[in-house]
């Protein structure tokens, strides 16, 4: 995931083309204006958009929640007024937290080999009972026992 900078300048630029688009869209469905004095034959009639209406609430959402996502961007940044002593003490903090989470990640770990040595023990027995059951002659060499 991308840091916050690189998050609020992609938002700033998806609401840059929410803008360039909307104009677009503006451009292409509007009414000709008439200038007095100035007429032209053979002037053709714009074709009526189909659902203009649409397209306004359409990129009044994109606009106004793109502009909701800058805002929260903009607020998650520091401050200004966040000084270097209450940095160092967060990233104390992070620091502790991420210790306790490696220790308890060594745990699970410890704990997963112990599991995976019974498991392999298991598999073991198994197939030492499938290979016995596979030759019954020797099962029963082995029980007999040599007399003196």
């Amino acid at each position: 995931m991308a840091d916050r900078l690189t998050q609020l300048q992609d938002t700033i630029n998806q609401q840059a083309e929410n803008f360039c688009n909307s104009i677009g869209i503006l451009q292409q469905f509007s009414l000709p204006s008439k200038f007095p004095g100035f007429e032209r034959g053979g002037s053709q009639t714009p074709q009526q958009p189909q659902s203009q209406e649409d397209y306004a609430v359409l990129f009044a959402a994109l606009i106004s929640r793109c502009a909701k996502d800058i805002d929260t961007l903009i607020e998650s940044l520091p401050s200004e007024e966040s000084s270097t002593e209450l940095q160092v003490q967060s990233l104390r903090r992070l620091e502790a937290e991420n210790k306790e989470a490696a220790e308890q990640l060594e745990e699970v770990v410890r704990q997963g080999e112990i599991l995976l040595e019974k498991i392999q023990g298991a598999l073991s027995d198994i197939a030492q009972c499938q290979l016995d059951m596979q030759n019954p002659a020797l099962i029963l060499n082995k029980d007999v026992k040599p007399q003196l």
